[in-house]
């Protein structure tokens, strides 16, 4: 297998100011994604959602999809364009502050050197946004002497590069990419529909010094990202930037070590949206979400100690977020007549404790939390943009409250390590959900200020085994309370109270706690490597979920929530043919799902195959080739109340040259 960096060439180490792992996380379900499999995936989060369970909203990777449909999700109980998974960057979170999404191309893939995946609820010390799990990146720490460089091109346009650069106590990365796209509607296609054309650019910055035996880190970062999105004339913008200071020591006298960090981001998010002719012939503009200036910030504190035969951890964390949607909709033919502006502010802090005993081959955990969650200052204001006399004025009332969960587990050690744990998590609805107002198409989805937190109650049982054979494999039942669903309230045309008109074909929905959502589930991954010259990897999942509406949402009772599949699995292989030569195949498949919430919309289950060939030019120089979705399969993605469907991307190649100077 090739390294990133082959022994030959001397390595720049800067450090990141973390805690050491928890001895915790493997009393719980987890997967390691390692460097490799991020830097040769096409995108960060394509190399995620190759561990079984872990999902975007929609099928369409990030190079296609909308921000407000990048949130993840774990164990494909139930998707979500907010996301159900807490996505962070050590330590500091990388959820919008507005939405709960994640800006993918605001991550270098060149920057990142692994990821744990960490299934179930999230009680501990990750805190709120954990409902069905955690997602911890890591920067890398070790750079080639004269930095690890990256460019590419390909079919349809697409040329990129990435890079990173360490020197001292400094680490610089950055990435640029661009592509012409591909067009999602395929049968019925008409002149209104274009390319999903895209181009995005990041950069990072770290500074990590050691002062005094304490570990510092002060990172700055920042993104932006430009879309099509698949109709002439309707354009997507993402921005933003974030901060954060870490600081972490440790005293191997009395085994205490322990973390602060700070951090705070902004985000801004520009989206046209568009009506379309039943003949797909003429696209018009619906609605104008020319601005959604977000920000958020917040601090995590732990402490820990570790002893010979167990430990403990306390800690808190608090964070802050205020953001609005700034739009122009109702367009009669001749221009936009209404203007909206719509947010507010939340906060949710909590402080844990966790403690574990280790004695013999037995492991024991168990940790509580105490949150408390708040939204206020809320308000969605309507005015008529040729007099300016308001149509619309809604001030909810604020909101808040106290949420207490826990976690616990055991796992016994052996040649079949067995392990069992119950957890329970909770995510407050995001700013989006609370406010904005959307239309995809002719369908209109509407805000709902007055929704309660989800929360996750679950148990497992899992097994594994860590020789030659590395593999493990978990039954789990879970349940979302309170889950916040897209609920269709109404068929177009006609016209209903706050949303206005809808049209002939669309569908108005309202985001709702739509009672219930039960899932029992079976995950398993299974790793073996050969030496240097062989080795496999396997991850799948099935997952039953089934909505109990309850009185909310009796017509939802028995159905399966909206974009969650059934099953999913990914086979990964690669063999290093000879010294230079490397090949390696990727084949994924998942199963059907259900584009909406009464199940109307079938998806086709989907399989595809990816190829890539390494070949090393020399110690500091490898070429690559890869040709994605070989067979050219019709992936569905999307379809409407009028039966037409949008795919991802059809077979497309790459070519690139990775090097050290």
């Amino acid at each position: 297998m090739f390294q990133d960096f082959p022994p030959t060439v001397d390595a720049v180490v800067v450090q990141a100011a973390r805690l050491e792992p928890s001895v915790v996380d493997k009393a719980f379900s987890t997967v390691a994604v390692d460097d490799q499999a991020i830097t040769t995936a096409p995108r960060v989060d394509q190399a995620l959602t190759a561990v079984a369970g872990v999902q975007l909203f929609r099928r369409t990777s990030s190079v296609a999809a909308n921000p407000t449909t990048q949130g993840l999700s774990l164990r494909s109980i139930a998707g979500s364009g907010a996301g159900r998974a807490l996505v962070t960057l050590d330590g500091a979170p990388q959820n919008d502050p507005f939405g709960g999404w994640v800006i993918w191309s605001g991550l270098p893939a060149i920057s990142l050197e692994g990821a744990l995946v960490v299934r179930g609820a999230g009680a501990g010390p990750y805190g709120a946004g954990a409902l069905t799990g955690v997602v911890q990146l890591s920067e890398r720490t070790r750079i080639p002497e004269g930095g690890d460089y990256e460019v590419f091109a390909g079919d349809r346009g697409l040329t990129g590069g990435q890079g990173a650069f360490a020197a001292g106590d400094l680490f610089v990365a950055g990435a640029w990419q661009r592509t012409d796209g591909w067009t999602p509607v395929r049968e019925g296609r008409g002149s209104a529909d274009t390319p999903l054309a895209y181009e995005a650019r990041s950069a990072v910055a770290r500074y990590a010094p050691s002062l005094g035996g304490v570990d510092l880190a002060l990172r700055g970062s920042a993104y932006e990202e430009r879309r099509g999105t698949g109709l002439r004339g309707a354009r997507s913008r993402g921005t933003g930037a974030a901060l954060s200071l870490a600081v972490a020591g440790s005293s191997s006298e009395d085994a205490n070590a322990w973390r602060l960090q700070v951090w705070t981001r902004i985000s801004d998010l520009e989206n046209d949206f568009f009506a379309v002719s039943a003949d797909r012939s003429t696209a018009s503009p619906a609605a104008e979400q020319y601005a959604t200036p977000a920000f958020g910030a917040g601090f995590n504190l732990a402490l820990r100690r570790t002893g010979d035969d167990g430990g403990w951890e306390v800690g808190g964390d608090f964070r802050y977020a205020n953001g609005e949607t700034r739009e122009h909709f109702r367009n009669l033919g001749a221009g936009f007549t209404r203007g909206r502006i719509a947010g507010g502010a939340q906060t949710v802090g909590g402080l844990y404790g966790e403690a574990w005993k280790q004695t013999g081959p037995w492991l024991l955990t168990s940790g509580a939390r105490i949150d408390h969650w708040s939204s206020f200052g809320g308000s969605r204001r309507e005015r008529d943009l040729a007099t300016a006399a308001p149509t619309l004025t809604l001030t909810p009332d604020d909101a808040d409250g106290w949420q207490p969960t826990a976690r616990a587990a055991i796992r016994r050690d052996g040649p079949v390590a067995i392990r069992a744990a119950a957890y329970a998590g909770f995510r407050p609805p995001t700013l989006n959900e609370l406010h904005r107002p959307f239309r995809v198409g002719n369908d209109i989805t509407e805000a709902n200020a007055g929704l309660d937190p989800e929360v996750l109650y679950g148990v497992e049982l899992g097994l594994g085994g860590e020789g030659d054979w590395r593999w493990s494999a978990t039954l789990f039942a879970n349940q979302i309370h309170g889950a916040v669903t897209n609920v269709t309230v109404g068929y177009g045309p006609g016209t209903f109270p706050v949303a206005g008109f809808v049209p002939a074909g669309g569908v108005l929905r309202q985001r709702q706690n739509a009672g219930d959502i039960n899932a029992v589930g079976l995950e398993a991954d299974v790793e073996r490597r050969w030496g240097e010259v062989f080795s496999l990897s396997f991850s799948a999942g099935y997952t039953e979920a089934e909505v109990d509406g309850g009185t909310t949402a009796a017509q939802l009772t028995g159905l399966r929530p909206a974009q969650t599949p059934r099953t999913s699995a990914s086979v990964d292989l690669a063999w290093q043919a000879a010294p230079p030569l490397r090949l390696s195949a990727a084949l994924r498949y998942e199963g059907q799902r259900y584009e909406d919430d009464l199940n109307s919309r079938s998806l086709s289950a989907a399989t595809t195959l990816g190829l890539r060939v390494d070949w090393r030019l020399s110690p500091k120089a490898d070429l690559w080739l890869a040709v994605d979705n070989v067979t050219d399969a019709a992936v569905e993605t999307a379809e409407t109340a009028t039966g037409l469907s949008s795919y991802d991307a059809p077979r497309g190649f790459r070519i690139g040259l990775r090097f050290t100077p």
